[in-house]
């Protein structure tokens, strides 16, 4: 397993999804670091306003912040190294950075639609006869 550390811009709350203008990003990036995490990752998200002292003590976060600034934020790092910069990763490549053992959608479940009666019958029917409708 790796670890992974986000650490990110300075947000009004550890997660950042709080206030009257919420960030889908940040929305979407916090539900896939749930599911890493509920999965055995090891993931650590630092937020520059609350936890300066891990930007501080990180050699590698120094030196990004001097070259980039934190208008570079979010960057992520993995056992130490640069992953990203810039922008969030998704949940396929937090689960492949984590080692995680979890499949990853790659889009909406399908549901198998099946023909279960003839046209004009049934629960929907034109003529009303059906009583156990909905």
């Amino acid at each position: 397993m790796s670890k992974i550390e986000v650490f990110e811009p300075a947000l009004c709350c550890a997660t950042g999804v709080c206030g009257v203008d919420v960030d889908q990003h940040l929305v979407t990036f916090s539900a896939d670091l749930d599911f890493v995490c509920g999965r055995g990752g090891d993931v650590s998200r630092y937020n520059l306003a609350s936890e300066p002292l891990a930007f501080a003590t990180n050699h590698a976060v120094q030196t990004f912040l001097q070259v980039a600034g934190s208008d570079g934020l979010p960057l992520v790092l993995v056992d130490g190294v640069t992953a990203m910069t810039g922008r969030y990763p998704d949940r396929a490549q937090l689960v492949a950075w984590s080692g995680v053992k979890a499949p990853v959608s790659t889009g909406p479940a399908m549901l198998p639609i099946t023909e279960t009666g003839s046209p004009g019958t049934g629960c929907c029917s034109s003529d009303g006869s059906d009583t156990t409708c909905c």
